[in-house]
């Protein structure tokens, strides 16, 4: 009893680490944690802040301003992956809505204004929305397969863009657009705030609530989710809302950057991105559990290594090359198979004729003390002796 008892607090520590082990969001750390290090033996400047007009500035404030726009359609990409679906579309909900915004200022009366501002931003948001009901209808109700029904907005998306500007390159400036682009909020890039803060409203919505587990129930079984009284057409059609409205937002910010919006090239291959964030962060395509962390890592992970690569002074054309390799790296230590082979070298050989740590000629195991051993059920009865037969058939 006594070396029980002590062994107990221990036991929760061993299933922590245990289950730290076992998860995907591990091995996507430990990959960032890598590529940190190596800049910081490769280029010590690369972890340099400097603070100037009361603003933050350095390569570790440009990875987290750059990845914001991948980051946020990421997020939305989670909850779609995690019902089971995907969502080609979104570079081109990001183009039309930077289309719409700069479209609308440069044909103001004012562009300068802040309800000129006010009336773009609003109408590219409704955009966003008007498409993700687009994609939630086609696939929650007609029941199209999710890349079928994405994949044909993604063709379309963009000549819907290039419609929208004429096939022109549309540029304009207005004061709201350049702090949307620019701008800081208490020192920080107003794009990381932005971001941060939906972040955090998904987080408590998906984590402090039931939609979570609602969403995993679609995403794991959406049959059976609908038999236990689960809406699942509706958890289905939000979720593509959601991600086109925060694609809608980032095309914002991409066109804000530039002050200026391309159909052509705004947003090109960004989906690509926010799925392989998705995916590196340990959320699996077959729908069901995900991770918002693990996303975030993932989206960190691919563009400190973009800010590695251009810092180090190597053409662009590397940067989707070291990708690939830092990518396939982190699915094979994430794959089952692996991760098993690495348990198997780290566990040590039973020895021969018994189990690990008995020793062959040690006999049979005396009964435990503690926990007396309960009779086999009779034959042909299922119950066992001085059981009532309602128990038995619990047991």
């Amino acid at each position: 009893m006594t070396d029980r008892s002590a062994a107990a607090p221990g036991r929760p520590v061993d299933g922590l680490l245990a289950r730290a082990r076992r998860s995907p969001v591990l091995w996507a750390v430990a990959a960032l944690a890598v590529l940190l290090l190596f800049n910081l033996v490769a280029n010590p400047g690369f972890f340099s802040l400097r603070i100037q007009d009361g603003h933050l500035f350095g390569n570790l404030v440009n990875v987290v301003k750059n990845v914001a726009p991948v980051l946020l359609i990421a997020v939305g990409m989670t909850l779609v992956i995690a019902t089971r679906g995907i969502d080609l579309s979104v570079g081109a909900v990001l183009a039309i809505s930077g289309s719409v915004a700069f479209t609308v200022v440069e044909g103001a009366a004012d562009p300068t204004s802040g309800g000129t501002a006010a009336l773009a931003i609003g109408l590219a948001v409704a955009a966003g929305l008007v498409l993700g009901a687009w994609n939630g209808f086609l696939v929650s109700v007609v029941g199209i397969q999710p890349i079928i029904a994405t994949l044909v907005l993604m063709t379309a998306g963009r000549g819907i863009a290039m419609l929208v500007t004429d096939g022109n390159i549309v540029t304009a400036e207005n004061p709201v657009f350049d702090w949307l682009g620019g701008g800081f909020v208490l020192g920080l890039p107003v794009q990381v705030v932005i971001t941060a803060l939906v972040l955090l409203a998904v987080g408590l919505f998906t984590r402090r609530t039931a939609l979570g587990v609602l969403i995993e129930a679609v995403g794991v079984n959406p049959a059976a989710a609908r038999l236990a009284g689960v809406r699942a057409r509706s958890i289905t059609f939000t979720v593509y809302v959601f991600v086109a409205l925060v694609a809608a937002v980032a095309g914002l910010m991409v066109t804000a950057n530039v002050s200026a919006a391309d159909a052509n090239r705004a947003g090109l291959f960004i989906e690509l991105d926010a799925i392989l964030a998705v995916v590196i962060g340990g959320t699996s395509l077959a729908g069901g559990r995900y991770s918002l962390t693990g996303t975030v890592v993932g989206a960190l992970i691919l563009q400190t290594l973009t800010t590695t690569v251009l810092t180090m002074g190597l053409p662009d054309e590397y940067i989707r090359l070291f990708k690939a390799v830092v990518i396939i790296m982190v699915f094979l230590l994430q794959a089952p198979p692996v991760r098993a082979a690495l348990r198997r070298r780290r566990r040590p050989a039973a020895p021969a004729g018994g189990a690990a740590g008995t020793p062959a000629d040690a006999g049979p195991v005396p009964p435990d003390p503690v926990r007396p051993s309960v009779p086999e059920p009779a034959a042909g009865t299922g119950s066992v002796p001085g059981r009532p037969a309602e128990q038995g058939v619990l047991r």
